[in-house]
């Protein structure tokens, strides 16, 4: 069955387009959606089954990736997260929302699948209405992991119709937000007693330090 490629754009995402995917997403739906840096590929963290589905299309192992999930707000974050430090969420909450991933430890409510070997998870929560939208309307995170080419920059991940062309056949819905990016997030290790920066990306560190 192919996908629905539903468009939704930041300025005034419909509701009732919202609750809609939300509503295929707790069905185990696979999802490829805007956000403030590339296009991103996700499920309800919940889900296992959509969770491995998802693995199966980007030729991964579970156990051994990195995955990140998209909260709606600092305040879900600590649902998933052991302590966070003060210096740690004072600088989250100048991050974000925005084009940041923060890898912390992960806590029991994060399903045993998302747990890497060092049980840690990304947490991201774009400056996009539309993902947060979606995780608002779920009552779960969205699972976070980017369909970015990571050797070489692809025309594919920026643009929402080339992209529906290619994963039509592959998930349930694309939703058509616009013109994405082609650079990812920037990735923050917050685990040690200092912070690591594991990738730069669009955001800026030295503008939340």
């Amino acid at each position: 069955m192919a996908a629905e490629l539903i468009r939704l754009y930041e300025e005034n995402p419909d509701p009732k387009k919202i609750r809609e995917i939300a509503a295929l997403l707790r069905d185990g739906a696979v999802v490829i959606y805007p956000t403030d840096t590339v296009y991103g590929l996700g499920c309800d963290i919940t889900n296992t089954r959509a969770v491995e589905r998802i693995c199966r299309i980007k030729g991964i192992n579970p156990r051994k990736h990195n995955f990140s999930f998209v909260c709606a707000d600092l305040s879900t974050i600590s649902h998933y997260t052991r302590v966070i430090t003060k210096p740690v969420f004072k600088m989250m909450k100048k991050a974000l929302p925005g084009p940041y991933t923060f890898i912390l430890e992960a806590n029991t409510q994060v399903p045993k699948i998302l747990h890497s070997k060092k049980k840690t998870v990304g947490i991201r929560v774009p400056d996009h209405k539309v993902p947060r939208m979606l995780v608002e309307e779920l009552g779960q995170p969205l699972l976070s992991t980017s369909i970015r080419d990571e050797d070489e920059v692809l025309e594919y991940s920026t643009d929402p119709e080339l992209i529906f062309e290619k994963y039509e056949h592959l998930v349930d819905v694309v939703i058509h937000g616009g013109f994405g990016q082609n650079i990812g997030s920037t990735v923050l290790d917050c685990t040690g007693h200092e912070m690591e920066i594991i990738r730069e990306g669009l955001g800026n560190v030295e503008e939340i330090l």
